[in-house]
């Protein structure tokens, strides 16, 4: 395959995004430190970012013809077979890029080691470019990555990179049937997430964490571990469960591997499904909806540093 075209991803910065709150530099100073906040480490933040992308695309100008796209036009962004994706960010823009992705290879750049802790982000601003020559030169190693998928009774679909999340959009519980592996009962929650093997180390950690912190109140010497999951299992856990004398809380997690975890909704309003942290881009899920959550087909293709 011929790449043509680098696309870079990137996301606005935090001071970015102040910025077109309060439209002006000065009016999110006055409002940050107004509140005892540290403005300089926002300005700091942006400078390294900027300086960052600025250093790939001088150098990827050197290489391939390239674009720079924002975030938020990534999923009506299409991308062409000529393409090659470079992300520079954080671990959650590559996943929210992987989706669109079309199993096109991904060079993920670190822009602030410091900061990011780049599971994700094998690459940064001064060893990029010798993954994307290996990527044009087709003598690269990718490591291959698996979607969650969520897919509705009236044919909807939703994919996720790391996680799907099932439940009310507000703090309200969330009401449903859960049926897995033969066993079936009604709960009420705060939802359920659904991680691939990427994103265990995202949001499912934090659940985790939750879980071995309250029981090492009551019992001491607990050693946190997770379950290693395989290329193609899926670990759901349903959140702050909820026993009553509807409800149930015997099915609070499990790991999908050669099958598929069925959700029914119970809410009559305000049920959603999404994935990878973006709320906007959703599943209504209301009474009547029936979610089926296995292995999708789908694929995405993450550049590794070392060569073939």
């Amino acid at each position: 395959m011929r790449f043509e075209y680098a696309i870079i991803v990137k996301s606005k910065t935090r001071l970015e995004t102040l910025i077109e709150r309060f439209n002006t530099k000065a009016q999110a100073k006055f409002y940050i430190e107004r509140l005892g906040g540290n403005f300089e480490e926002y300005e700091i933040e942006d400078e390294i970012f900027k300086n960052s992308l600025n250093s790939l695309q001088t150098q990827l100008s050197k290489v391939i013809k390239n674009k720079t796209i924002d975030r938020q036009f990534v999923s009506s962004y299409i991308f062409s077979e000529k393409n090659l994706i470079i992300v520079i960010g954080q671990d959650g823009l590559v996943a929210n890029t992987a989706k669109y992705s079309k199993n096109l290879p991904i060079v993920a750049v670190n822009p602030d080691t410091d900061r990011y802790d780049g599971i994700l982000l094998p690459f940064n601003t001064s060893n990029f470019i010798q993954g994307v020559e290996n990527v044009i030169t087709n003598d690269y190693s990718a490591k291959v990555m698996r979607f969650a998928e969520a897919k509705l009774n009236d044919g909807q679909r939703l994919l996720a990179f790391n996680d799907l999340f099932i439940g009310a959009s507000s703090h309200v519980s969330a009401r449903y049937k859960i049926s897995f592996k033969d066993k079936t009962e009604q709960q009420s929650s705060s939802g359920i997430i659904i991680s691939t093997p990427a994103g265990s180390t995202g949001w499912l950690s934090s659940i985790f964490n939750m879980a071995y912190g309250v029981t090492g109140l009551f019992e001491k010497n607990l050693t946190p571990k997770q379950p290693k999951l395989r290329e193609n299992d899926l670990l759901f856990a349903v959140r702050e469960p909820f026993k009553s004398i509807q409800t149930q809380v015997e099915m609070t997690a499990g790991v999908i591997r050669n099958n598929r975890l069925t959700v029914e909704s119970y809410m009559p309003n305000n049920g959603i499904i999404f994935s990878d942290g973006v709320e906007k881009d959703f599943l209504n899920f209301n009474s009547g909806s029936i979610a089926s959550i296995g292995i999708a087909k789908e694929t995405a293709q993450l550049v590794k540093k070392d060569t073939p």
